[in-house]
């Protein structure tokens, strides 16, 4: 008896000794993953020498074709305006920053002094919440009033991602509208909304990244029991199928 008991307690160490690293692989996933995508201003690499950076698709939202035609558009603003735009599509933020403050601070990244900001315009977005933010310099000011580019960000950025999380096209149209004001031609406004019209995004709710986490948890727990359980259910049956000396 004594011997299948140690038997039974030998299966447990096994089985909690097997599960550990399951348990860990688990706990990664959900832990640590998610802040190892996160991106921080400082993350994000400087413009090139020549200054021929437009879009830092870092999100990987932009089909190439259309980077390159935005590119190519900003480009040909910046020869004939003197002023310069960015894109920049991110997929998640550093733990505890929002779109405005990764933005401001990547804008004094890259443009340091008032000078260098004076004609520049940043757009930014992540993915995951398709959250958004514009700066624009001082000197762009006169043309890409606050009120205009608050709507460039959050009405003609945002209205393709709602039908369907539409990226090449809200940058389109985002880049169309900047590139006509920027010009000095007459603003064409935000895209006009359908009204009633839901479509399902492609992210995860708060409510189902907590539903995720909860579940991993969940798992985790079942296994501790069940290598607890298990050798304890296997030593019970042992013993009740055993035949009786009494007999």
């Amino acid at each position: 008896m004594k011997q299948l008991l140690n038997q039974v307690l030998i299966i447990q160490k096994y089985l909690i000794r097997l599960l550990l690293p399951l348990i860990a692989i688990a706990l990664v996933s959900f832990l640590v993953v998610p802040s190892a995508l996160a991106t921080g201003a400082y993350q994000i690499p400087n413009l090139a020498a020549d200054n021929s950076t437009w879009v830092v698709d870092e999100a990987d939202a932009i089909s190439r074709i259309n980077e390159g035609k935005i590119s190519s558009t900003l480009s040909d603003l910046a020869k004939k305006t003197g002023y310069e735009t960015r894109i920049v599509t991110i997929r998640r933020l550093d733990y505890g920053e929002t779109p405005e403050s990764f933005a401001k601070a990547l804008f004094e990244k890259w443009f340091p002094s008032k000078e260098a900001q004076a004609n520049q315009t940043l757009l930014v977005i992540d993915t995951v919440t398709n959250g958004t933010a514009i700066i624009t310099g001082d000197k762009v000011k006169s043309l890409l009033t606050d009120s205009i580019a608050e709507s460039v960000a959050s009405e003609t950025l945002m209205a393709p991602l709602r039908d369907g999380n539409k990226y090449n096209q809200a940058f389109l149209d985002a880049s169309d509208r900047l590139v006509a004001v920027l010009s000095g031609e007459t603003d064409p406004g935000p895209p006009k909304i359908v009204e009633n019209v839901q479509v399902e995004g492609t992210f995860k709710t708060a409510e189902e990244t907590n539903k995720d986490k909860g579940n991993a948890t969940a798992w985790v727990v079942g296994l501790l029991i069940a290598a607890t359980v298990i050798p304890m259910a296997t030593y019970y049956l042992y013993q009740v199928n055993q035949p009786s000396n009494n007999g």
